[in-house]
């Protein structure tokens, strides 16, 4: 049993109207001006909250979020310099995972001689001396507890991942009533997205018992609950669910990470602005077929939280539940086809050039990749 750190934020407050408990948080107690990131259909939500928050007495600035995608470099030093003029104390993400990756950065960067170049990478930035709290609106990429943060080069038209303790909040509240008007659309893919976290951390090169019983719950949960979420967006237990699945996928991204799913992705992002979750869904079960053979056990316990109850070998096992999440993708309205998201056997090439450049990610995978690996799996995808 490898050595291992988990990182959590010092407060994870979960469960239906939490959000109307956040201007009680110590973090915004302690503070004299606040910043708060939202993005903008979570505008009106946040309006009471903002005001309990001010009638404290602090001094409140809404900054309102509204790009499309992952925060580029550009965007994010732009929203800094907002910051930077502001002088919070303590800094609220309010959204999905690209409004809370900023959100985490800005606490990190202002007042930071750092700049964003100086900090992609793992474990290169030098503190944070605001304060941090995360509120995610979408059941997907578990920013809320990770110490994660994706950006896209606008010059390169790559993904750049920035990790470091120092970008895990110090308080998140999970509160599924704001997923409710998440779109069926988006409630698949970021829900998807999140179910790849947890079975690439179980599946992973470096799997630990210290974040499996997170994974395996979070496929539980998730795979159980993301059709109802899709279908009937108000029921507030299947979206309970799927947020708190989200949040395990989370947990696994620190110590743990993904792998071969996420590292061909970047190329569908970066280059093709296939939004994210959507990316890892159409890729999620070919890449599990040419992970499989390398460990069929692992696969196969993936499977049982996937609710498979088929018997036979670990293999035909395992497969089944492959073919489990390809059906939970069709109920969920998921594309199956990379041709379905506008992608062609020309760009295939470059896709795997992108997708080989991901190191950080391909080293956990439990099968080594090789560049004619990915065209493959790219060109059983058309």
């Amino acid at each position: 049993m490898e050595p291992i750190t988990l990182l959590q934020p010092k407060s994870i407050v979960f469960g239906k109207d939490v959000i109307n408990t956040l201007p009680e948080a110590t973090e915004i107690k302690q503070s004299q001006r606040v910043l708060c990131v939202v993005a903008t259909p979570l505008l009106k939500a946040m309006e009471s909250v903002v005001q309990a928050i001010q009638e404290r007495g602090i001094t409140l600035n809404v900054l309102e979020y509204n790009y499309v995608g992952e925060p580029t470099f550009k965007q994010v030093n732009s929203l800094l310099e907002v910051s930077e003029a502001f002088r919070p104390d303590c800094i609220i993400g309010v959204g999905g995972g690209s409004v809370l990756d900023c959100a985490k950065l800005l606490a990190a960067l202002t007042h930071n001689p750092q700049t964003l170049t100086d900090v992609s990478g793992i474990g290169l930035l030098n503190g944070r001396n605001i304060a941090l709290i995360c509120v995610p609106t979408t059941s997907g990429t578990g920013s809320e507890v990770s110490p994660n943060a994706i950006l896209l080069n606008e010059e390169t038209a790559a993904k750049v991942g920035i990790i470091s303790p120092f970008l895990v909040p110090d308080a998140c509240y999970l509160d599924p009533v704001l997923t409710v008007s998440l779109p069926p659309k988006l409630t698949a893919e970021t829900g998807i997205d999140a179910l790849s976290h947890c079975i690439e951390a179980f599946t992973n090169k470096f799997a630990h018992p210290m974040i499996d019983i997170y994974a395996l719950k979070g496929i539980k949960l998730i795979s159980e609950n993301l059709k109802q979420a899709c279908v009937k967006g108000s029921d507030i237990e299947a979206r309970a669910a799927v947020l708190l699945g989200a949040m395990y996928g989370g947990l696994c991204l620190g110590p743990v990470n993904t792998a071969a799913v996420h590292a061909l992705s970047y190329g569908l992002g970066g280059k093709f602005h296939v939004p994210h979750g959507l990316a890892n869904a159409v890729l999620m079960p070919e890449v599990l077929r040419f992970n499989m053979p390398a460990n069929p056990e692992r696969h196969a316990e993936v499977a049982r939280a996937l609710g498979v109850t088929v018997t036979g070998d670990a293999s035909a096992v395992a497969l089944a539940g492959i073919a489990r999440i390809e059906q939970l993708g069709k109920d969920c309205g998921i594309p199956q086809r990379l041709t379905d998201i506008g992608i062609t056997k020309t760009d295939i090439p470059e896709l795997a050039t992108i997708a080989m450049k991901v190191t950080r990610l391909l080293k956990n995978n439990p099968r080594t990749v090789t560049e004619a690996d990915a065209i493959g799996i790219y060109e059983k995808l058309l």
